[in-house]
C-alpha cells in the first residue's frame, strides 16, 4: 500500500502540525509500503545545511521510515522547493521531478505539487520562475542562515498578502493545464496539492476518462491517500 501526503506546513510556530505529523509517522505510515511527500512539507525551507533542533527532528522521523526499508519520495512543493540532496541523504529519501509517473492498477497516473498548473495566476507564475532559477537560489544559499530566516519570514507575509487578495479562481489550477499535462504523460490519473481544495474530479480529456485528485492541507486534521490495486482512498485524522 502506498501513502501520498501534501501540505503539511510544518513549522516551529504551528506544533499542532508537528504532532499530527508525529501521530502519522509513528502509528500511520508504518502500515504502509512506500511513502511519496508531494510538497510544502515544510511551510518554508532555508537550505539544507538549516541545523535548528526542529528540522532535526523532523529528519529523525523519516529516516526511521526509510531504515525500516520503504521507499520515500519527495516532491518540491512552492514552499520548499529548495529540498536538496542533502536533505534527501539525511532522510534516506529520493527527490522526484516535478511530475513522477506511477502506475495504479491497469492505469497510469502522475504525482504533482501543482502549483504549475495554475496558469491564471500570473504574478505568481512570474515568481515561480525567479525563484526556480539557478543564479536566484545560489544567490540566496549564499547569504548567512540569518539572513535567509528573515528573507524566508518576508516572503511568506507577501504571499499571505497577495493570496488574500486574488479571487478564488485565479489560485485553482486551469483546467487546459491539467488536460496537457495528461496529454503529454498519456496519463488517466492527475494526483496533486498545493490548492488546498480536496476533492476527487471526474474530467474528460480526448474522449478518455480521467480522474483529478486533490489531496488537503494539514490542519485541524491530517490527510492522506492510500493506494492498493486499483483503489485511492482518502483518509483523515485528528
Amino acid at each position: 500500500m502506498i501513502h501520498i501526503i501534501s501540505d503539511l506546513h510544518l513549522c516551529e510556530e504551528r506544533p499542532d502540525l508537528t504532532a499530527l505529523f508525529t501521530q502519522y509517522m509513528n502509528d500511520i505510515a508504518p502500515k504502509s509500503d512506500a511513502l511519496y511527500v508531494l510538497g510544502d512539507l515544510f511551510e518554508s525551507w532555508i537550505g539544507d545545511d538549516d541545523d535548528s533542533e526542529f528540522v532535526k527532528s523532523i529528519i529523525a522521523k523519516f529516516k526511521a521510515y526509510s531504515d525500516s526499508g520503504k521507499p520515500l519520495y519527495f516532491q518540491h512543493g512552492n514552499r520548499d522547493f529548495l529540498l536538496g540532496d542533502e536533505f534527501a541523504k539525511a532522510t534516506g529519501g529520493v527527490i522526484v521531478g516535478e511530475v513522477h509517473p506511477i502506475t495504479i492498477g491497469n492505469k497510469e497516473a502522475i504525482l504533482m505539487h501543482g502549483d504549475s498548473l495554475c496558469w491564471d495566476d500570473k504574478e505568481y507564475m512570474q515568481f515561480r520562475q525567479m525563484v526556480r532559477s539557478d543564479q536566484w537560489q545560489q544567490q540566496l544559499l549564499s547569504q548567512p542562515l540569518a539572513v535567509r530566516r528573515g528573507i524566508a519570514a518576508d516572503l511568506r507575509q507577501k504571499s499571505r498578502e497577495a493570496q488574500a487578495n486574488k479571487a478564488s479562481a485565479i489560485t485553482d489550477v486551469h483546467p487546459d493545464a491539467v488536460k496537457e499535462v495528461l496529454q503529454n504523460h498519456q496519463a488517466d490519473i492527475l494526483i496533486h496539492g498545493h490548492t488546498h481544495r480536496p476533492d476527487f474530479h471526474d474530467i474528460e480529456v480526448d474522449g478518455k476518462h480521467c480522474q483529478r485528485i486533490v489531496l488537503s492541507d494539514w490542519g485541524d486534521k491530517g490527510h492522506y491517500l492510500t493506494l492498493q490495486g486499483d483503489e485511492i482512498d482518502s483518509h483523515y485524522f485528528s
